[in-house]
């Protein structure tokens, strides 16, 4: 049983963002389906209609920040897809966090922090 529903991180900039998560997201299968003033949320291609992931604006006005020790893992479908995803987000500015390798689980992760300091992985399932 899946127990998250979806995760949201914040932004400072919120048009940055977009264009950053929107292209690290596609190797991953996740595309932008819905856009307001307040927020972005991406769906993954299998369920369209399900929003998993958003980026948001503090709904308290303050600024955005992350959580020391707050990682979100996003799955990937294969090795390549992973370093697709890194590859995009090295290129868009991200800073590395761990590159494309097997940890100690046996899995193949990549790591990286956006523009806000959120802590991204994706990871492709080895076993």
């Amino acid at each position: 049983m899946n127990i998250l529903d979806f995760v949201m991180v914040g932004s400072n900039d919120y048009k940055k963002s977009s264009e950053f998560y929107d292209a690290i997201l596609e190797p991953l299968k996740l595309k932008k389906t819905v856009t307001t003033e307040k927020y972005i949320g991406y769906s993954h291609s299998s369920d369209p209609d399900k929003t998993l992931f958003y980026v948001t604006n503090p709904v308290n006005g303050e600024p955005a920040t992350f959580g020391n020790g707050t990682q979100i893992t996003l799955l990937a479908d294969s090795k390549e897809a992973v370093e697709k995803f890194y590859e995009i987000a090295m290129s868009k500015g991200a800073t590395d966090e761990g590159g494309p390798g097997v940890r100690s689980d046996g899995n193949y992760y990549a790591y990286i922090r956006d523009f806000d300091g959120n802590k991204i992985a994706a990871k492709s399932n080895l076993k």
